[in-house]
């Protein structure tokens, strides 16, 4: 028995290490060591360990990560709104078995006081003692008694038999519901791994670096910002634009430009804090016409425009795999929750490479 203790120990202490090791696993790769030429000091200041080159690299492998964490995060919200679509159907359909049931209860027991008055009858049907009578008026009322009688037991057969159909249904729809929302759930938990491990990633590459080293690592993010944004704003990408919001996209933009400053959380929709389509999502519900939940939901749904004829309130939905979104505010900016570890703030809109623009309340 201790053998087959030892032999199964040594069996998850092998699995652990490939599973930690595995290509697939998101891991912190090292900090680049810092080359022999960028120690020299500059001029008035200590000696930087890192090359503006060196840290580029880390931004890259930063951005990379949180990349794939926010569409982990895509995955995780759409997960969860179906899981919560399922539980509201699954709810519905336990009401609808609940009554059900006691709707067959009912017309049986309908059925059974008739074949019982019928059994008092001597196995007549009421009105069958009418029907054999000699008077002429008698007679014609127990025939319409029978009549009545046969037509009633068809529609309490007819309507008993339905409902037994659709209790049957309502019990095989609750199943398959049932089924997806577990699906859902370890969707959902499969993502929720996922971001944790891209983003625990992320923060163990910044951890390794100085704070100084951090503070020009976050002007280098800035400076890429600023230079994709000039390079949008000089290919004439919004030369023409120049529409005026909606009554919607101003009460959205009002509602997402009252969050500046509040941090981004993945999978939070307010109202402490957001991810990049929680913001989106319930700007446009404060507007009072309600969005699909994720980016890449928003950008396979919602109506797409042109971004010659965007305006305030639109939608910008960046990257190829539409993981990442923000609402237009005007001059070429946006609001947006940008990435754990930042709050929600403005941005240049040609900042990230857009993948198309949509209009909510077109």
């Amino acid at each position: 028995m201790n053998r087959r203790h030892c032999a199964t120990a040594a069996i998850t202490l092998v699995c652990a290490l490939a599973l930690l090791t595995s290509t697939g696993q998101a891991s912190a790769a090292p900090v680049p060591e810092p080359s022999p030429s960028s120690s020299s000091a500059a001029p008035g200041g200590p000696p930087q360990r890192y090359s503006n080159a060196e840290l580029e690299k880390v931004r890259a492998q930063i951005e990379t990560l949180y990349r794939k964490a926010g569409a982990a995060t895509d995955a995780y919200n759409l997960a969860e709104e179906q899981t919560k679509k399922q539980s509201g159907e699954i709810v519905k359909l336990a009401k609808a078995i609940v009554d059900g049931q006691a709707r067959i209860a009912e017309l049986k027991d309908r059925a059974g006081a008739q074949a019982r008055e019928q059994y008092r009858n001597g196995g007549l049907p009421p009105g069958a003692q009418l029907a054999l009578s000699n008077d002429p008026k008698l007679f014609l009322d127990g025939i319409n008694q029978v009549r009545q009688g046969q037509q009633a037991s068809k529609s309490l057969l007819a309507e008993l038999n339905q409902t037994q159909q659709d209790l049957e249904t309502y019990t095989q729809d609750a199943s398959a519901n049932w089924e997806k929302l577990e699906a859902n759930r370890v969707k959902q938990a499969k993502a929720k791994k996922k971001i944790n491990a891209q983003i625990k990633a992320a923060e163990k590459l910044e951890s390794q670096l100085e704070k100084k080293e951090r503070d020009r690592l976050r002007q280098l993010e800035q400076d890429a910002a600023d230079a994709a944004q000039t390079a949008w704003l000089s290919s004439g990408a919004i030369k023409d634009v120049s529409g005026e919001a909606s009554e919607a996209g101003a009460a959205a933009v009002a509602f997402a430009t009252a969050q500046i400053g509040k941090p981004y959380v993945w999978g939070a929709e307010g109202p402490g804090s957001y991810d990049c389509s929680g913001l989106t999502s319930q700007a446009w519900l404060a507007a009072k016409r309600p969005i699909p939940r994720t980016s890449q939901e928003q950008w396979r749904l919602l109506p797409r425009i042109d971004i010659q004829d965007m305006r305030p309130g639109d939608l910008i939905i960046y990257h190829a795999d539409a993981s990442h979104v923000g609402m237009y505010v005007g001059d070429g900016t946006i609001v947006h929750a940008p990435r754990p570890g930042r709050n929600v703030t403005l941005a240049g809109a040609g900042s990230m490479k857009i993948l198309g623009v949509v209009r909510p309340d077109k």
